[in-house]
């Protein structure tokens, strides 16, 4: 298991798209899947992926799709939490279940916050191999904002400085 990891970040991330953070998190990585904690972490987290999956199953045999907010804020300005990692791992919390659990996921603007008039998004998860049924939700969706505002979200958001 430990060489599909190397591979797998030999691909992705190659020097040009390596951050500090990557390259620690890949370091730590490396370094427990090395040094004998394989058991100890690895399996542990292997387990814990395969009752979150099992969860997904469950709820998945209640209803057709599961739909949460995307994060728990709205976008950061530019820069204001590069040196806050927690923060910002933190704002991808709702997303990272939909990952470890190897389902469909997609994420469309409903809305913008009244605090700070940005674009707040709606995510709609379905089973695996059934992204059919995200695409179709999200479509209603779309179609159902595009009708109640006369165009898109996105053009209601503010302009960001140094965009044209």
């Amino acid at each position: 298991m430990y060489w599909r990891s190397w591979w797998i970040d030999c691909i992705f991330f190659t020097p040009k798209n390596v951050n500090s953070q990557q390259t620690k998190n890949n370091e730590l990585k490396n370094y427990a899947l090395s040094s004998g904690y394989y058991d100890a972490y690895y399996g542990s987290a292997q387990k814990v992926r395969t009752l979150i999956k099992q969860d997904f199953d469950n709820a998945f045999t209640k209803c057709d799709v599961l739909v949460s907010p995307t994060a728990p804020t709205t976008a950061f300005k530019i820069g204001e939490k590069s040196e806050d990692p927690l923060a910002m791992y933190l704002n991808d919390i709702a997303t990272i279940p939909v990952n470890m659990a190897g389902i469909g996921g997609m994420s469309l603007p409903c809305g913008l916050a009244e605090e700070d008039n940005l674009p707040v998004g709606f995510q709609i998860m379905a089973p695996a191999m059934k992204d059919d049924r995200m695409y179709l939700v999200g479509g209603a969706l779309e179609a159902a904002l595009l009708s109640k505002w006369g165009k898109p979200i996105l053009d209601f958001a503010p302009i960001l400085a140094g965009s044209k």
